[in-house]
């Protein structure tokens, strides 16, 4: 397990990531990773009621589908946060099938409280939340067409919830693409630069993916804002 904590957005932040335990299936490696990360929080004041995002690892299709549904299960209610998840075997350094990392928030006060906007109809990622000045989205993805394609169902809905929680293009602090591997990086680079224009976040960063939560998918945008 790996634990930093640092400041940003006027906040104190604390990232938890971990392999599962080999051995476990998807589900029980998750819950039980949960259950570690919690602990782990709790040693510095806080609980994964404080989580703002997570993303999970999978092996393979069947240990995301299976680990996303017991993210779901555990962090809901006060826990419910932004999501992400991918399949990536490259990840792993053990014989684990999932892993967790997990971003939680010091909030000003234990009177603060997030703000949940679910897609209408829900789905299993939330389309955002608002918690201490900041937003926080889910990843956005599209399983239909191009990669250029893609990006404009995606950043036009990425406007539309940043709009809509109060911000903009303009305050976003970071935005994380994950690009599958069958797609060039400098595609990628040029096709965000031609829609987003000065529009782009000042900072971004790339990863490559094997997969999403559905075939055809060739990108995942996570972003972060400020209010």
């Amino acid at each position: 397990m790996r634990l930093t904590v640092f400041p940003w957005l006027g906040r104190e932040f604390v990232e938890i990531a971990a392999e599962g335990k080999p051995g476990l299936d998807p589900g029980q490696a998750v819950r039980e990773l949960l259950a570690r990360f919690d602990g782990e929080l709790r040693r510095w004041g806080l609980s994964l009621d404080n989580t703002v995002r997570s993303r999970l690892w999978g092996r393979d299709r069947a240990a995301r589908d299976a680990g996303s549904r017991e993210r779901v299960a555990v962090l809901s209610g006060a826990a419910r946060s932004a999501s992400s998840s991918f399949i990536l075997p490259s990840h792993f350094d053990s014989e684990a099938n999932v892993a967790l990392d997990l971003l939680a928030m010091r909030p000003s006060s234990q009177a603060a409280t997030k703000t949940l906007r679910e897609y209408d109809p829900p789905i299993v990622p939330l389309r955002y939340l608002v918690y201490e000045g900041a937003a926080f989205l889910s990843g956005v993805t599209w399983e239909h067409g191009s990669l250029g394609e893609q990006l404009d169902n995606i950043l036009p809905r990425i406007d539309g919830s940043l709009t809509d929680a109060g911000t903009s293009w303009r305050k976003a602090v970071r935005m994380s693409c994950f690009l599958h591997v069958s797609q060039p990086l400098d595609a990628l680079t040029t096709l965000l630069s031609e829609r987003l224009g000065a529009d782009m976040p000042s900072a971004v960063d790339y990863g490559l993916v094997e997969g999403y939560s559905a075939p055809g998918k060739l990108i995942e945008i996570e972003v972060t804002a400020a209010l």
